[in-house]
Formats: structure tokens, C-alpha cells, sequence
């Protein structure tokens, strides 16, 4: 087999075990209605990656199905970025309507 077609193929096969969490991770703030456990620093390290990581495609010249999985991937972390912004602006929007007593 071809040494480059297995390398793309490990490469897809890490993108989609990661692609996994981020689902759940999305359902599971969409259930809560919450942006607590999130962590932007975090949030921001894994997008510069993806992109990162669809540059490096480019620049080598490799554009292959693998692309396909860094833009789903990234497609997924900003949708969960967003909800961290979403949620947060709703929850401190509570915080000040209904302050603890």
C-alpha cells in the first residue's frame, strides 16, 4: 500500500476519534442550556490547531478526503464556541435580573 494514502488515513482515523466528542459535548450544553465547564483558552488552542492543521494540507499540497474531517472538526469546535458565548451572555444576564440573595 501506498506510505501516503496510510498516513492520511491514520490522520482521518485521529480526526474522526476526536470529531466524537464534540457532539456530545454541543447536545450536552444545548440540554443544560449552560456554558459552564467550557473553557475558551481551551476552545481557542483546538480551533488554532484544526486551522493550523487545514494550512498544513495546503501548503504540502495534500488536499485529500482529509480536509473533509479538519473542516467538520472545526465546524463542530466553533459551534461549540459559539454556545459558550451564547449561554455565558444568558447566564449573566440571569445573574443580574434574579442576584442571589
Amino acid at each position: 500500500m501506498d506510505p501516503q494514502f496510510i498516513g492520511s488515513l491514520f490522520e482521518s482515523l485521529m480526526l474522526v476519534a476526536f470529531g466524537f466528542a464534540w457532539p456530545a459535548n454541543i447536545i450536552h450544553s444545548v440540554r443544560r442550556k449552560s456554558s459552564v465547564g467550557k473553557n475558551l483558552p481551551f476552545l481557542v488552542i483546538v480551533i488554532t490547531g484544526y486551522v493550523f492543521g487545514i494550512l498544513a494540507k495546503f501548503a504540502s499540497r495534500e488536499m485529500n478526503y482529509v480536509l473533509f474531517f479538519y473542516f467538520a472538526n472545526l465546524a463542530m469546535v466553533s459551534v461549540d464556541l459559539f454556545l459558550y458565548f451564547h449561554y455565558g451572555r444568558e447566564e449573566k444576564r440571569r445573574k443580574e435580573n434574579f442576584p442571589a440573595a
